[in-house]
């Protein structure tokens, strides 16, 4: 079967898995232990796998927070950023086509009194930096949220300038960058304004249950403060306690490893495969298709399409004996996409879509599948 679904989740790499496994049985120690070897073996381990994380962003390792994923780093910034900086201003800035974390994250700060826009996107799922503006020019705003590319759409938002922006008026800025990591290059040391970045390593051939926060130091040096979402025994510098989950920790940072190296010619193959995809749908399927995507400015190998007349869940299933798709994102896969209802698509359109999302590690021949469509 080939597998499309990867913006949903990725296999976990098998060089990953090997770098696991010693970490279940042998090296078993608590990191926060210390003098014997199971547990100062864990640490370093940890030590390795948050350097390797960093480096995929380019930031500092100590910047570097471990979580169970995106959703709890999302919950974790936004909530602990809006805790910590409320004299900042009561505004938060965000877009209507987040993800779900995002999003129920920032109800949840409404009924805490805190004032949310959320800026209307345009026919690709990006916002406009003048809407940003008009938006940050209303009142004091302690952060602005933007998601880095769509999950539905693959757009990418303008997040170099939207970070400009926001740091003009004295906002911090968050971006969800779950996206894009290993089919994107994202250079933190680049953006000196992405304060706040969220992660998840099962979107990049890492395993499942955890993801990272990225926490910037600010000019003094200094961790910018976050309140934390857990209270306990202050690992992670105090942001997130719990004990360390030292083999996914270091899948995690194998994953960043492997991404980091062959970040260059996976951007490759995914816009190679990309293009002999959207040309086998044309040819095989013609005027009934319709692209809701851009070609252009987007995460490679992501590509969300119409299928006029057809009901999308009857399609994937008909589909599900030779390929995984969906149609759209797994985090609400039981409502109609938010997304596509905010870029102007009509409830017929909505059940029609399907999203095709490529791996790196297929090939064009593995394609030719849809030839027999």
């Amino acid at each position: 079967m080939l597998y499309l679904d990867n913006s949903a989740t990725t296999p976990t790499h098998q060089e990953v898995v090997d770098a696991m496994l010693p970490y279940w049985t042998d090296v078993f120690g608590n990191p926060s232990s210390k003098y014997y070897s199971q547990a100062v073996d864990a640490k370093i381990a940890v030590n390795q796998a948050r350097q390797s994380v960093a480096e995929l962003v380019n930031v500092k390792a100590d910047e570097v927070i471990f979580t169970s994923g995106a959703t709890e780093s999302n919950n974790f910034l936004l909530k602990g950023i809006a805790a910590a900086h409320s004299s900042r201003g009561n505004q938060i800035i965000s877009s209507v086509a987040e993800h779900p974390s995002v999003l129920e994250t920032l109800r949840y700060l409404e009924t805490q009194g805190f004032d949310v826009i959320y800026l209307s996107v345009d026919l690709y799922g990006r916002i406009d930096l003048k809407d940003l503006e008009r938006a940050l020019l209303k009142k004091p705003t302690v952060l602005v949220t933007l998601l880095w590319g769509n999950n539905e759409l693959g757009s990418l938002n303008p997040i170099k300038e939207a970070s400009e922006l926001a740091n003009q008026y004295g906002s911090f800025f968050h971006t969800d960058a779950t996206q894009v990591i290993g089919k994107v290059n994202v250079d933190l040391e680049k953006l000196p304004y992405v304060q706040f970045l969220s992660a998840s390593a099962h979107k990049f051939y890492g395993p499942k249950g955890i993801g990272a926060a990225i926490v910037r130091k600010d000019d003094m040096g200094l961790s910018l403060k976050v309140t934390p979402l857990l209270h306990g025994g202050a690992q992670e510098n105090g942001y997130r306690s719990g004990t360390h989950a030292v083999p996914l920790i270091v899948g995690m940072g194998k994953a960043a490893e492997i991404a980091y190296s062959r970040l260059g010619e996976h951007i490759k193959q995914l816009v190679k495969l990309e293009d002999r995809l959207s040309k086998l749908l044309m040819k095989q399927f013609g005027d009934v298709i319709h692209f809701n995507n851009d070609k252009q400015n987007k995460i490679p190998g992501i590509l969300s399409v119409q299928f006029k007349g057809l009901n999308n869940e009857v399609l994937c299933k008909e589909l599900a004996p030779v390929m995984a798709v969906s149609t759209g994102s797994a985090c609400s896969s039981s409502k109609p996409s938010h997304v596509l209802q905010e870029i102007g698509c009509s409830m017929e359109q909505l059940r029609s879509t399907i999203r095709f999302s490529l791996s790196p590690y297929q090939s064009e021949t593995d394609l030719d599948i849809f030839l027999d469509l």
